[in-house]
Formats: structure tokens, sequence, C-alpha cells
């Protein structure tokens, strides 16, 4: 097993004022027929199926709790200050920007002390966009091809950490119940997670065991690999909280604990991936995310 170091009725009241005793009566009328087209046009709350018994549901039921597709669809972009801190104090520190539509991904780091460039010190802003990765440095285009393919990297994870709960059912995704598990006196359902290399075109694929909060539907923790890191096991363990921002649950805190060489789990994250100043309906476009 290997070490490493990485990673949110009311009606207007329709007031009728009447003088008379028979104009009340119609007040009192007008009034009831309004509460009754009032009671029947108030949408209620919707049910979320959820049924260990057939997985997908669950997989849906996680994107519902989320806020749902629609409203972050919605939402169209997002802005954030994301930092990503290892136990050691380094951190790399940087402003994300998503825009839905295309899933375009761009990124300007401040501080890069472990990912990006550990050895550099001016700033760097990475951008996906269309399929292709671009990176700059002190805002010179640079055609490195390492800087490249770890841009190309992180504008693609960074993004999915950010919408798994609406992206944990792509196409290509394979899912399993797989039980109950129970983490400091809480039953949690377990669903396991994988992906048809056919469907996503990568031959190694991450993969993950769900912790499922049965009563928020949300992902509360997760057992996950990382092949792109050279873990084929899922080994490594993330734990989540939300904040609900707009009306989508956003994982703003996330910690990840990874075990020795003796399978055994640190009491202090090994990595703490946290989320602040989130905006979203920024307006951006796609030409603000080229570099």
């Amino acid at each position: 097993m290997k070490t490493i170091q990485f990673i949110k009725f009311g009606i207007l009241s329709l007031l009728l004022i009447f003088l008379s005793c028979d104009q009340k009566k119609e007040k009192d009328s007008s009034e009831n027929t309004v509460a009754e087209v009032a009671k029947k046009e108030t949408p209620k709350k919707k049910e979320i199926t959820y049924n260990v018994n057939a997985p997908e549901t669950i997989i849906r039921a996680i994107a519902e709790a989320s806020g749902g597709w629609n409203n972050l669809w919605n939402l169209k972009d997002v802005e954030y200050t994301y930092t990503y801190e290892q136990a050691d104090g380094k951190k790399d520190v940087s402003i994300e920007r998503y825009l839905f539509d295309g899933e375009y991904s761009w990124g300007k780091y401040s501080t890069h002390q472990v990912n990006v460039l550990p050895e550099g010190t001016k700033p760097i802003v990475q951008s996906f966009v269309k399929g292709k990765s671009s990176v700059s440095m002190d805002g010179k285009k640079m055609t490195d091809e390492k800087m490249i393919a770890t841009t190309d990297f992180l504008r693609q994870v960074n993004y999915y950490w950010f919408m798994m709960n609406f992206k944990i059912g792509d196409p290509g995704t394979t899912y399993q119940y797989i039980g109950q598990d129970t983490v400091d006196e809480k039953v949690y359902d377990k669903v396991s997670i994988a992906y048809d290399p056919q469907k996503t075109g990568k031959e190694a694929n991450d993969a993950y065991i769900l912790y499922v909060n049965p009563e928020t539907k949300l992902i509360d923790q997760f057992y996950f690999s990382l092949p792109a890191w050279g873990i084929n096991d899922t080994v490594l363990l993330m734990k989540v909280k939300y904040t609900k921002i707009d009306g989508i649950q956003v994982s703003t805190h996330r910690h990840v604990y990874i075990p020795n060489e003796k399978g055994e789990y640190p009491e202090e994250p090994s990595l703490s991936e946290v989320s602040t100043d989130i905006k979203f309906n920024n307006g951006f476009t796609v030409e603000d995310f080229k570099i």
C-alpha cells in the first residue's frame, strides 16, 4: 500500500374590503375559492425514491438531495476559493471557476506548493476548454508538457470533486449495493462505484465505495482509488461536510485519510480540501476561461 501526498407560500394575500354584509359574504366565498386553488397549486415536496434493491435509485437520490440537476444547471456557473492543504502545512490555493454547460474549468493559483509547480512562486493560471488544457505562468502561456499534463489532471479532478454528487452517475457508471456499515453509531448504506473503460475512454478509472446517509441521502464519506497516482485499491478515505448555498449542498470541507503500510488510518486528516467564498451565477462565458 502506497502512501502519497496529494488532496446549500407564500401566496400574495388577496385582501378584498367590502362594506355591506352581502359584500362580506362575497368576500368570504372569494377567499375560500382562492384558498382551495392555492391548496391545489402549492407544489408538494418532491419525494425521492431510494431503494437499496435498485442502487440506481440511490445514485439519483444523491443528486436530488444535493439540490437537483435542474437547480444546479440554472445557476450556470460557480466561483470559489479552494485550499488544498497537506498535514505538513504545504498547500495549493486557487480561485476556481466552472461553467456547467460544457464542463469548462479554470483555476488561478496564488500559492502552489504541492501539485502545480512546487518549486515556483509565480501565479499559475490553468484552463480546460472544449477538452483542451492550457496553462500560463506570470501571464505567459506555457508549452511545457509536464505542466500541461498536470493542468489536464487538476482541471478535471477539481471539477469532479466539486460536482461529485451530480456526476457520480455519469454514463459508463456501474454500481452495486453492498450492504450496510456503522460509523460513529450511524448506519450507512454502501454502494460500490466503477466505470466502464469503453464509455470513459480511460484505461484506468477511479473506483469508489460510497457511504450514503439514508436520512439525508448525502454521501458522508467514501473510500476511493486513484490510479493516476498509482493507488489502484479503494483505500483512500474521504470524509465530507456540506454547506447549503443557493439550494445546493456543496461539499465545502473534504478530509482525506491515507493509511500506512499496515492499513492503519491516522486520527488527523492527511489532506484537507476547503472551499470558501462560493458564488453561483456569475455570468461567465467561454471566453472568460480561455488563456
